[in-house]
């Protein structure tokens, strides 16, 4: 079986900096680190592949400092990465993001068929869960999203049969093959790199796959395939509390003052 996984490289911060022109992220200066879920997506496609066989593709797009989280999974144990790196590439929302991942994964079917494609539930960066679907919908895999077990692959029949976590209950899926199942972090627990596998990584140089070689029209992807676009990035602000004093003869004065803002709350709230 063959199985790809895509990887995000993220800023290991919440104070990230973004440019006032662009309102796109400003990567130098800024620790990153892999999605953290992502790395629970390298986990199972791992699992997968020693339980069913095959091979792992990893899968990243981003600028050529994203080499850095392929070697990692490479040392993990996937079997080879390719990097998505172009300024053409350069500040993709989701749709433009998916389009080029689901661009680069086709030409990697065209040297072997891929059954099933993993990604992390969402990024901790975005939090839009959509790069995952966007990939299925514009290869036509079977989408599988919020997938805490794969229960089992039947290979020859070409079926996978998954539980998906839903806020109060379970389900047990079973759609056909290929798919893209994105995880969720109940999923497994990521292991660890080994000592041997580190030093394999560190000499190897995953490819870099630009535009000249995917193709895309130019725009479809980057700023120009982008609708969606931030137009504002800031730190919530929320009003200080209000203490109000309910010691000794003034408890039932705090407790009224207490609700009458509870009451004039409600009110406003049904209001609106």
């Amino acid at each position: 079986m063959y199985f790809v996984v895509c990887v995000k490289m993220v800023p290991d911060t919440t104070q990230v900096k973004i440019d006032p022109v662009t309102n796109t992220l400003i990567r130098e200066g800024v620790p990153f680190i892999t999605n953290p879920f992502d790395t629970h997506a390298v986990e199972e496609a791992l699992r997968l592949k020693e339980k069913y066989g095959g091979r792992v593709t990893a899968l990243s797009m981003g600028p050529p400092s994203a080499e850095v989280i392929l070697r990692k999974a490479l040392a993990l144990g996937v079997d080879n990465a390719v990097l998505l790196s172009d300024r053409a590439f350069g500040g993709a929302d989701t749709l433009a993001t998916s389009t080029v991942l689901a661009a680069a994964i086709a030409r990697l079917a065209q040297q072997e068929p891929v059954d099933i494609v993993l990604c992390g539930k969402q990024t901790i960066d975005g939090d839009t869960a959509q790069v995952g679907p966007g990939i299925a919908s514009r290869l036509k895999f079977a989408q599988l999203t919020l997938v805490d077990r794969v229960i089992e692959i039947h290979r020859e029949k070409k079926i996978i049969v998954v539980r998906r976590a839903l806020e109060d209950r379970y389900e047990i899926i079973e759609s056909r093959l290929p798919a893209m199942i994105t995880v969720v972090r109940e999923c497994n627990v990521p292991r660890y790199p080994t000592v041997p596998g580190r030093l394999e990584a560190a000499e190897i140089k995953p490819p870099v796959w630009s535009n000249d070689m995917l193709k895309l029209d130019p725009n479809t992807i980057g700023l120009n395939g982008s609708p969606t676009q931030v137009r504002r990035i800031f730190a919530p602000q929320r009003e200080k509390g209000e203490i109000i004093d309910g010691e000794g003869d003034k408890k039932d004065f705090a407790v009224e003052t207490i609700c009458g803002k509870l009451i004039d709350w409600d009110f406003v709230t049904l209001e609106k």
